[in-house]
């Protein structure tokens, strides 16, 4: 049999929630009528967040989807749906074949052609709380406490409310990823403090260390601080942020980058310490004015104002920390 191969990319998401209703869903249905399953696409990967391209296509990716079984059936049906699966999953899918070679040393599987059966597959087949133990290292049926939201990792926080949903018929897996949606209200308020004051601690460094005539060292503060403000709008915004890789990506789609993204950029081309700081004081004020659209506190001063005695300009982050 000659493998077919896809002539043109398909977002991932887009490949897997197809992948479950053209592929999976049939088979489950007649091979198991009576039960009751949750099927989507979470955790890792980028095109659990909409961020895939073809570059991608190269590790851990293709027609792939964990199922969610109660208890129960986990135990006594989870090795007979994934026989099912490797059985009667077809050899290609929209262009991309559904078997996968064994795990490298870290686990990453790469998709695999083969000519005849049985299909290596990636469907996960697990249970609603042992993927969530794994991937959070919670219980799901707990209520979470302080010290779990700020130690788990946000992009993981992220991984697991974006992704997709494709069917819900334990009536659970969607109502745990709605209560992870995001921070409750105090400790959202929590890092929106602790975020300004790390501004607090290096905004009058861009002047200072330039003006010693050290532009490396002004040129990586005035990064950090660049990235602190992202970081900040992230959470004005009420959305997690991602790890580094896709930081720059996810902020463009926040509302405010529409008016931060060229600052921010005229910030890190600045050739000299009073034009980095010029476009930083646009930012800060930016910012701050977003701060008093939330009315979490009185309304602060969004003008920058000089550091001290000194000739800095700043916007006094720790007044809006404390």
């Amino acid at each position: 049999m000659k493998t077919r191969i896809a002539t043109e990319f398909v977002p991932g998401l887009k490949l897997s929630e197809l992948f479950y209703r053209e592929a999976l869903s049939p088979i489950l249905g007649s091979n198991f009528p009576k039960t009751r399953y949750s099927a989507g696409l979470l955790g890792s990967g980028s095109e659990v967040l909409g961020l895939d391209t073809i570059r991608s296509t190269d590790h851990h990716w293709g027609p792939r989807l964990q199922i969610f079984l109660s208890e129960d059936d986990h135990r006594t049906q989870a090795k007979l749906i994934d026989e099912a699966l490797s059985k009667q999953l077809p050899l290609q899918f929209h262009g991309y074949s559904t078997n996968f070679g064994p795990p490298d040393q870290i686990g990453i599987r790469l998709i695999k052609n083969i000519e005849s059966g049985p299909v290596s597959h990636l469907v996960e087949i697990t249970t609603i709380p042992s993927f969530f133990e794994n991937y959070l290292g919670i219980d799901p049926d707990l209520e979470l406490k302080v010290g779990d939201w700020l130690t788990i990792p946000e992009q993981r926080l992220l991984s697991v409310t974006k992704g997709r949903v494709f069917h819900d018929g334990l009536g659970k897996l969607n109502r745990v990823r709605q209560g992870l949606s995001y921070y409750p209200k105090d400790v959202w308020l929590y890092l929106l403090a602790a975020q300004w004051a790390s501004i607090a601690q290096e905004e009058a460094f861009i002047g200072r260390t330039g003006e010693v005539g050290n532009e490396l060292g002004s040129r990586i503060i005035a990064a950090r601080l660049v990235r602190a403000l992202m970081k900040l709008c992230f959470l004005m915004e009420r959305q997690y942020a991602p790890y580094s890789k896709w930081f720059g990506a996810a902020f463009a789609r926040l509302t405010c980058s529409k008016r931060l993204a060229s600052i921010f950029a005229n910030v890190l081309r600045a050739e000299s310490w009073p034009e980095r700081e010029r476009y930083l004081s646009r930012a800060y004020s930016h910012v701050a004015k977003m701060h008093n659209a939330l009315s979490i506190t009185e309304p602060l001063d969004t003008n920058v104002s000089p550091y001290y005695n000194g000739p800095y300009q700043v916007i006094h982050s720790e007044r809006f920390a404390k």
